[in-house]
């Protein structure tokens, strides 16, 4: 089986617990994974029957030719069925190509024409991870989801000593409008430290880091990891944690990855959007419900409204308590 999911880093991520557990269940079965190199990094102890392949989209299989070498490229893998977990015009290209050579393939619905009733009606839609479990078994592979984490106790290396309590924190997301305001979270981070829980900060290099460093400031339980280790070993090190907070964003999929609980904190988006992490609630989930929210399915770099009541309206002490109450 030939699965396409090129991107983006959170929904490559939601891709794994499906393809894990199918590996799982149809040992007989080999699996072509074929996405972006970068995150062909998230497939830590992938199955034996399970084979990634990074494939830079932007260099050598960039336009029409470098679509043609891609096809060369898949094609030489010689997949009985096509897993399209992505639904895009470059896959829609692969898809054709694998039909016309009866080859069976099926993609997700990104259900695109339901998306009114989800910000008009607030109509909650299946999550992604479900959605590509019915990818395989339309193709004939129905799968339960039986994915733990991608380490086991024997696996988790890490590069720094974690002290617990401890509380992982990624403040931060691809777009304003699912962002914490950020003073706000340094407030949060100040109330667990002064409760004697250990937080330890992820988050991007470069403006992230250095922001991230001024919180740690002077704050001996606030220590900020961002932009120090390789994804790999930020991966381990969440799986350390014993909550993470995050936004809508990859890291709460990639601390789920870890078999970390997260508490998601949500915007202009909410779990009804499709995108709750792996083996989490809605009782995981902060959000205040408030009837613009969701203005958006995937995120913005603007509020509509202008005022960001969906984020400012949440506390730092509700989040707190949140925390409090999902760790005991």
């Amino acid at each position: 089986m030939l699965v396409i999911r090129f991107s983006a880093l959170g929904d490559v991520a939601m891709t794994i617990p499906a393809i894990y557990s199918l590996a799982e269940k149809y040992p007989q079965l080999h699996i072509d994974v074929v996405t972006r190199p970068f995150f062909a990094r998230l497939f830590i102890n992938p199955p034996s029957n399970v084979t990634v392949h990074g494939i830079d989209l932007n260099n050598r299989y960039k336009g029409v030719r470098g679509t043609l070498r891609l096809l060369k490229y898949l094609r030489n893998l010689k997949p009985d069925y096509v897993a399209d977990l992505h639904n895009v015009l470059r896959t829609w290209v692969i898809d054709r190509y694998f039909k016309l050579r009866n080859v069976k393939v099926e993609m997700v619905d990104k259900l695109r024409k339901n998306r009114k009733d989800i910000l008009k009606k607030g109509i909650s839609q299946p999550n992604f991870i479900n959605r590509y479990v019915e990818v395989f078994s339309r193709l004939g592979y129905p799968v339960n989801l039986t994915f733990d984490s991608l380490f086991d106790d024997t696996q988790r290396e890490h590069p720094v000593e974690i002290n617990h309590p401890a509380i992982g924190i990624a403040p931060f997301a691809r777009y304003y409008n699912k962002t914490y305001p950020p003073a706000m979270m340094k407030e949060t981070v100040d109330l667990l430290t002064a409760k004697g829980y250990n937080v330890y900060l992820f988050g991007g290099r470069g403006k992230e880091a250095e922001e991230l460093a001024h919180w740690q400031a002077g704050n001996d339980r606030c220590i900020s990891l961002a932009g120090r280790f390789t994804l790999e070993e930020e991966l381990a090190l969440m799986g350390e944690m014993d909550l993470m907070v995050s936004m809508d964003s990859a890291n709460q999929h990639m601390a789920a990855l870890a078999g970390t609980k997260v508490l998601s904190i949500w915007g202009s988006t909410t779990p009804g959007c499709g995108f709750l992490g792996y083996h989490q609630t809605e009782d995981n989930a902060l959000y205040l419900n408030i009837e613009c929210q969701p203005c958006t399915v995937a995120g913005s770099p603007e509020c509509p409204l202008g005022h960001l009541n969906c984020l400012n309206g949440i506390t730092p002490q509700s989040i707190v308590n949140k925390i409090e109450s999902l760790i005991g």
